[in-house]
């Protein structure tokens, strides 16, 4: 569209107005052209410089957000259309495998292009020595690390193809996750790499080797990135299986007579494979779940795939597939057990299809390995937030010394600011458990839920001294004691079993002052040990609750606190009125509360002295001479008498 056209289209009609539609004339020029996000503002800028209408200004600006909107759309979609083509172009490589070298390298450079990263490489599994080796490289400057050979359990790699789990990080020389070795680090450190993601290459249950995608700056990695290079990492390890398959295929060549059937089977093998990869991996690409794994799988098999839970699947079918690390038949389908690292997550259950052929059962198995993979990427997003938040808390418990400035960006970036008021909270179950492995277990499950309220909250939670400790912060206008109460109320219906919860005073500012968070920690401890010894298991409070005791409980004896609370409205009344109000009770105590004899102490008539006590009632409450009370009483009198002048 030319110049002319565009300012002709801006152009009102007679009587002052823009023609219908005609505000997005011009952008609909710039989306052909396929123009900058930064030309989108120009059809704008020109009609306000014209002095074009209101009307005109907003329709433009209407129309230039759907542009690109719609812009933004496209860009995604031929973002998600490359990384689909690149794994067309790999599937295609590999139902044509000829060099297994060959299909590895192009997995490689797609890797590296489409995540963007400096470097990306593969190694493999070395059964005989015990360790993984590089295999191909992309990117790579540095001889000493393309020759790297890495332990098991050492480095990252080495961890990820011990553990047969994803790792990523965002900086490898400050990561303690994983052991470093000199030689590993000089290699790392000769080729300038910063942040590293690993997923493992499997053949079934066995891991083979490591796909890497690596930065020379620090870097995150997206979860769609980790999906993204844990496909390249399936039709990695597809194409060193039909590599493997391939191999004896040939061998069988030389001694049978129908070597072309052979073939032919073969390649329908890498064909169904490579549908099955495509189809996965588009579901993770999408961000799919375990039921839609499912669904796919159920298309490819002709049958009815389900994800249960391991307590609702077949117990013996299930171990069996367990153990054996395949699919198994049961009855008139078969069942496929999810596992991680030895943990039963669940099973694939296949309903209506008695008969499976190798492939299928393949299948099967390699869905099932996908649905676990799924499964511990939700489990481990949770537990590492978790995780940073107990382990902030517990720094600020333990290592008193820390950084305030780096307290605070730690907690920034779990939403919790230890600039504010916090409460220290401990809790703790308070049902005996059967056996050890229930009680670990109940444990476990009031650490989630106590995590879980502290991320909701933007506060911390760690597991501690057999319990768990929790910061939250203090909203104006509560107290230590309804959050007490409230967190016991909460997290005992989360666990479906009483929990007790003792509170601290509140703490102003947790990361400048951590011993204040020590003191607190030790106050709730002690809160909630009395809450338990007064048969009140299932509550929550704070050392305010629990009056002259209270001083006993509190980190920091408010003694003041106390002093106010139990009779600061008569030590007032005094002030304001001039009257003896507090000298009154003292001798009225020391009289052993006989109002005749402490008439003679102060030189008074006995009507005085019952008008002062009336009005002492109305002032504490009609119960201030119960027994409790009046010791309460007593003891805030000797505490004030201490704290200024004796009065005469």
């Amino acid at each position: 569209m030319s110049r002319d056209h565009v300012q002709s289209a801006e152009r009102p009609t007679d009587d002052g107005a823009a023609p219908p539609g005609d505000a997005e004339a011009p952008f609909l020029d710039l989306l052909a052209r396929g123009a900058t996000a930064d030309a989108y503002e120009q059809p704008v800028l020109r009609a306000r410089a014209e002095g074009r209408p209101a009307e005109r200004i907003a329709a433009l600006e209407h129309a230039k957000l759907l542009a690109l909107r719609v812009r933004a759309e496209l860009e995604g979609r031929r973002r998600r259309e490359a990384e689909l083509s690149a794994l067309f172009e790999t599937a295609h490589d590999l139902a044509g495998l000829r060099d297994v070298d060959a299909v590895l390298q192009a997995i490689v450079q797609r890797a590296r292009s489409l995540l963007g990263t400096d470097v990306a490489y593969l190694s493999l599994n070395d059964p005989a020595r015990g360790d993984t080796y590089m295999r191909v490289t992309e990117g790579s400057v540095a001889a000493r690390f393309q020759q790297l050979r890495l332990g098991m359990g050492e480095g990252l790699g080495g961890l990820v193809a011990q553990t047969a789990r994803p790792y990523v990080t965002d900086d490898y020389f400050r990561d303690e996750r994983f052991r470093h070795t000199t030689t590993i680090d000089a290699g790392v450190r000769d080729e300038g790499l910063v942040a590293i993601l690993g997923v493992p290459l499997m053949l079934g249950p066995h891991v083979i080797g490591v796909l890497f995608a690596a930065d020379r700056r620090a870097r995150v990695f997206e979860r769609e990135q980790i999906a993204l290079l844990g496909s390249f990492a399936a039709l990695a390890a597809a194409a060193i299986d039909t590599a493997n398959l391939l191999t004896e295929t040939r061998s069988a060549l030389a001694d049978l007579e129908h070597a072309n059937e052979i073939i032919k089977d073969r390649s329908g093998v890498i064909e169904r494979a490579s549908d099955v990869h495509d189809r996965l991996a588009e579901l993770v690409l999408r961000g799919g779940g375990v039921h839609d794994v499912a669904a796919a799988v159920s298309e490819v098999l002709d049958g009815t795939v389900e994800f249960t839970e391991a307590d609702a699947a077949p117990a013996d079918a299930l171990e069996a597939s367990r153990a054996e690390g395949h699919a198994v038949p049961h009855r008139d389908g078969w069942i496929a057990a999810v596992t991680a690292g030895g943990e039963l997550l669940g099973a694939l259950v296949l309903r209506g299809h008695p008969g499976l052929d190798p492939v299928d059962q393949r299948t099967l198995e390699r869905a099932a390995m996908v649905t676990s993979l799924l499964l511990l990427a939700r489990r481990s997003a949770a537990e590492a937030e978790q995780r940073v938040r107990g382990e902030l808390l517990d720094d600020l418990l333990d290592a008193r010394d820390r950084d305030p400035r780096l307290l605070r960006e730690r907690a920034a970036r779990l939403r919790a600011d230890l600039d504010a008021t916090h409460v220290v909270l401990a809790a703790r179950l308070d049902t005996a458990a059967p056996d050890a492995d229930q009680e670990a277990d109940a444990r476990r499950r009031l650490w989630s839920a106590a995590s879980h309220l502290a991320a909701t909250r933007q506060g911390l939670a760690a597991a501690r001294d057999g319990g768990t400790v929790l910061l939250l912060p203090l909203a104006p206008g509560d107290t230590a004691t309804d959050l007490a109460r409230r967190t016991a109320r909460h997290l005992g219906t989360a666990v479906h079993e009483p929990v007790t919860v003792g509170a601290s005073a509140p703490v102003a500012h947790p990361a400048a002052d951590p011993d204040a968070v020590v003191a607190g920690y030790e106050e709730g401890r002690r809160c909630l040990d009395a809450l338990r010894l007064l048969g009140r298991a299932g509550d929550g409070a704070a050392a305010e609750d629990f009056g002259f005791l209270g001083l006993l409980l509190a980190g920091d004896r408010d003694i003041g606190g106390f002093v106010e609370r139990t009779i600061g409205q008569v030590v007032a009344y005094d002030a304001r009125r001039g009257t003896d109000l507090v000298r009154t009770l003292d001798a009225y105590f020391a009289c052993g509360m006989s109002p005749a004899r402490t008439k003679d102490a102060l030189h008074v008539h006995v009507n005085t002295v019952a008008q002062r006590l009336e009005r002492v009632g109305r002032l504490l409450g009609d119960d201030w001479q119960s027994p409790a009370r009046a010791l309460e009483v007593q003891l805030a009198l000797r505490l004030h008498r201490l704290a200024g002048p004796a009065q005469s």
